[in-house]
């Protein structure tokens, strides 16, 4: 079913039984690269999925495979560089599912690749806009209805330039520096809710032979296994064959 504007594309089909059965994930960028695997994932696991995505084209591939997992999911066209947009995403995800009860916040690009002498000032603050900004949207968004469902977890995408900034990283690595400081903090303000919030550093994917290599924190950290882990940094490489 294609809705309104040709916003959103939803599937419903019966879903398998797993860990995360009855939950309801958004996942931003999930129609291509990690966040397509990350939804896969869940949709093996039994949660319902809200994938964000920018191109048409890879909204219905993205459904489609969705689909032919079992999975129940909405595949919604949205640029997500304003407050508005991402309250926007939310209130739709709302409208589909009447609850989120996990986020994951994958929306990113590098930027340039030049000295900070060289980096522009509209550079900076789109880099800055897509890799801290969004988190922070998105999360004071979703925690609106975590808070009163007293539950929930938010999981944002960290990088090794975020430990130690490096040459020519620019606003990439002080966006993500910015998200592990976000995540402590959002994880002591609303632990008292049971709201878990935490990073997750899945490597270097294009040295990985498969996206499912870097996958296991992130569906350890959406399944009630992880209540009680907040605030804190993952690496996948340490989770590799890892069992939870």
């Amino acid at each position: 079913m294609i809705a309104a504007q040709d916003a959103a594309h939803t599937s419903s089909l019966v879903q398998p039984a797993g860990r995360l059965q009855g939950k309801v994930a958004l996942i931003t960028n999930g129609t291509r690269g990690l966040g397509f695997a990350i939804a896969k994932a869940y949709v093996r696991e039994g949660a319902k999925v809200v994938v964000a995505g920018t191109v048409a084209s890879e909204l219905k591939v993205a459904l489609d495979e969705l689909s032919e997992l079992g999975g129940d999911a909405t595949a919604t066209k949205i640029d997500l560089s304003s407050q508005a947009a991402c309250e926007q995403l939310y209130n739709g995800a709302l409208r589909s599912y009447g609850k989120i009860d996990i986020l994951v916040n994958n929306s990113a690009v590098v930027g340039p690749m030049v000295p900070i002498v060289q980096y522009s000032g509209r550079d900076w603050d789109d880099v800055i806009r897509v890799n801290l900004d969004t988190v922070y949207w998105l999360s004071k968004a979703v925690l609106g209805s975590m808070i009163p469902s007293n539950g929930g977890s938010i999981i944002n995408i960290t990088a090794a330039v975020a430990q130690r900034g490096r040459a020519k990283w620019g606003a990439y690595s002080v966006a993500k520096a910015g998200v592990e400081n976000l995540t402590q903090i959002l994880a002591e303000e609303n632990s008292i809710y049971n709201i878990r919030v935490n990073c997750v550093d899945p490597g270097a994917l294009d040295e990985v032979a498969s996206l499912d290599e870097v996958l296991n924190p992130f569906i350890y950290l959406a399944a009630d296994v992880s209540k009680g882990a907040t605030g804190l940094h993952f690496a996948s490489s340490d989770w590799v064959g890892r069992r939870f």
